[in-house]
């Protein structure tokens, strides 16, 4: 079945010396894994670059329902990105998103209201210059959201404690011990209402940070099956910036 949709590049992985496994977060059905034939020749860094992770893509592909790798007749780049590969800080939380995305959508179906929001996300972070330093931890706790475990915070209470694993508030320190104590859990509806236009007024310093960081990380584990313990995440915790 030929058919045409848009896509968000999630991971590439060489496969022999001609070809790509590529997934692909589609708009039209949801993550799918392609198999990608390079060509043999200077073009083949050419489109290997197309694919690297959170292109936003243009797809031209035979679907084949039932089919573990699936076809690309055609791609290209639906945005262009002016500044997410050139600019440090950017490409090193584009590459730590992408990370995070790969393993939280393996199994993603057709999510319009999801698909949407990356793509906005996406390009407000190409887009904006400066003050952007907690694009990560505002997107990760959006995508909550969108993936079924946005924190419950209709018990809360300035004594209570935050269960990771359950996601919501507690009066009582849960067994498992994946939890925060009252002082640390009053930050969660405080970040719940962080967006992209607000997030610069967030102010941390560097240890802040990471520490909101690794819980989310945590939380993330804890909610999405085999989620691993992320290489990128080790980088990222010594580059981002006071602010």
């Amino acid at each position: 079945m030929f058919e045409k949709t848009y896509g968000i590049v999630l991971h590439a992985l060489r496969y022999g010396e001609d070809s790509m496994v590529v997934d692909v977060l589609t708009q039209t059905r949801g993550t799918v894994s392609f198999m990608v034939r390079l060509p043999r020749s200077r073009k083949s860094n050419v489109k290997s670059r197309l694919l690297s992770p959170l292109n936003i893509l243009e797809i031209d592909m035979d679907f084949r329902p039932g089919k573990s790798l699936q076809r690309m007749r055609d791609l290209q780049l639906s945005y262009p990105y002016e500044s997410i590969p050139y600019e440090p800080m950017k490409e090193l939380m584009a590459l730590f998103l992408g990370e995070v995305l790969y393993h939280a959508l393996k199994h993603e179906d057709r999510n319009d209201r999801l698909f949407t929001f990356l793509l906005h996300s996406l390009r407000w972070f190409d887009g904006v210059q400066s003050d952007y330093v907690n694009f990560h931890l505002t997107l990760l706790i959006k995508l909550t959201r969108y993936l079924g475990f946005w924190p419950n915070t209709e018990y809360q209470d300035a004594s209570c404690f935050f269960d990771l694993q359950e996601g919501a508030f507690t009066p009582f320190r849960p067994l498992h011990g994946h939890c925060l104590d009252a002082g640390e859990a009053a930050w969660v509806s405080r970040f719940l209402r962080m967006n992209y236009a607000t997030m610069r007024r967030f102010k941390m310093n560097r240890e802040q940070r990471n520490y909101v960081l690794d819980k989310l990380c945590l939380y993330y584990r804890l909610h999405v099956p085999e989620f691993p313990a992320l290489k990128s995440l080790e980088v990222l915790r010594e580059v981002v910036d006071n602010g």
